[in-house]
C-alpha cells in the first residue's frame, strides 16, 4: 500500500498531531490511478526481478531459523575512506555505490558459488523523482522499483571493484518512469508474481535519505530509526554510534557459516583501517 517514503510521511503526520496539530503539514494523497497499468499493457523491460527461474527450492535447507545469525555492521568515515582506497583516485562513485558493491562482493564470496553461477543484484529504488509531471506532494503509495542485474560469480569476484560499482550504477539507472510503467504492465499481464529471491540474489535498499530517526512524537529525536526486522534484504540505514560518529549501519541476517565467511571477507577489505584486526564496524547483535 505504501513504501518507506509514504510510511515516513504517515509517521510525521502522527507526530505532528500528537503534539497538538489539527492536521498534518502535508496532506495525504491517494491518486493510485497514476501508477496503474496502461491500456493496452506494454512491457518494455525484461523484469528479471520476477523471473521465477531464479527461485531456489533448496534455500530453506540452508536458512533454518536455528542456523541464522544477526549482526549489524557500522561504516563511518574511516571505513568508507578505506574502501575508497580500493578504487582509482579519480574514479567517481557515491558512498552508496561503493558500499553496495563491496557488500555484494563479500556476500557472494561468502556463498562460495561455482565460478559460472549466475549472481543477481536487486536495488530497491524510490522512483518518485523520476515522473514527469511529478507525482503530487503527499502521494504515499508504493513507488518502489526493483531493477535487477545478472552477472557471473567468477567475474564479479575476480574483476576490479570498479566492475561491481558500474553494475550498481547501471542497475539503479534502470529505474525510470518508463520502467515503472513497464513494471505495472508486467504485473497485470503475469498475475502479479512475487519477487524471485534466492541465495544468489543480493537485495539492497538505501534508507539513508529516509530520516525515520527525526520523527518526533513529542519526546525528541529517536535513538534509532529503521527496520526492526532485517530478514527481507539488506538496508543502508543512517546511524550514530556510541562514539557520536555519524555513519551507516547495515544489519545482516545470514546462516552462521556464511556470516563467518562474510566477516572474514569484510575484514580483508578493511585491513588497512586497523592492523590489529579489531574493527569497530560490527555494531551489535540484533
Amino acid at each position: 500500500m505504501g513504501d518507506a517514503t509514504g510510511l515516513l510521511q504517515f509517521l510525521k503526520a502522527v507526530g505532528e498531531m500528537a503534539q497538538g496539530a489539527l492536521s498534518p503539514t502535508i496532506s495525504p494523497v491517494w491518486e493510485r490511478h497514476l501508477l496503474n497499468a496502461r491500456t493496452p499493457p506494454r512491457v518494455t523491460y525484461a523484469h528479471l526481478e520476477f523471473d521465477q527461474e531464479f527461485m531456489d527450492r533448496n534455500d530453506d535447507e540452508i536458512s533454518q531459523p536455528n542456523n541464522m545469525v544477526n549482526l549489524s555492521f557500522f561504516f563511518g568515515s574511516n571505513e568508507i575512506s578505506t574502501l575508497r582506497k580500493l578504487i582509482p583516485p579519480h574514479y567517481q562513485c557515491t558512498t552508496h555505490d561503493i558500499l553496495t558493491a563491496c557488500l555484494w562482493r563479500c556476500h557472494t564470496k561468502a556463498l562460495q558459488p561455482d565460478p559460472d553461477q549466475h549472481i543477481r543484484l536487486i536495488c530497491i529504488v524510490n522512483t518518485r523523482s523520476k515522473f514527469n509531471p511529478p507525482l503530487p506532494l503527499g502521494y504515499y503509495g508504493n513507488t518502489i522499483a526493483y531493477p535487477t542485474t545478472v552477472t557471473i560469480a567468477d567475474k564479479l569476484c575476480r574483476s576490479p571493484l570498479e566492475y561491481a560499482i558500474e553494475l550498481v550504477k547501471h542497475t539503479k539507472g534502470k529505474a525510470t518512469e518508463e520502467y515503472m510503467k513497464s513494471t505495472a504492465d508486467f504485473l497485470v499481464t503475469n498475475g502479479r508474481p512475487s519477487l524471485a529471491l534466492n541465495r544468489w540474489s543480493f537485495l539492497l535498499s538505501n534508507l539513508t535519505r529516509i530520516k525515520f530517526q527525526y520523527v518526533d512524537f513529542g519526546w525528541g529525536k529517536a535513538v534509532y530509526g529503521g527496520d526492526a526486522n532485517n530478514t527481507d534484504g539488506k538496508h543502508l540505514i543512517p546511524f550514530t554510534n556510541t562514539k557520536g560518529e555519524d555513519g551507516i549501519v547495515v544489519p545482516l541476517y545470514l546462516p552462521a557459516l556464511i556470516m563467518e565467511r562474510f566477516v572474514n571477507e569484510l575484514n580483508s577489505l578493511l585491513k588497512n583501517e586497523n592492523p590489529n584486526g579489531n574493527h569497530n564496524y560490527i555494531k551489535s547483535n540484533m
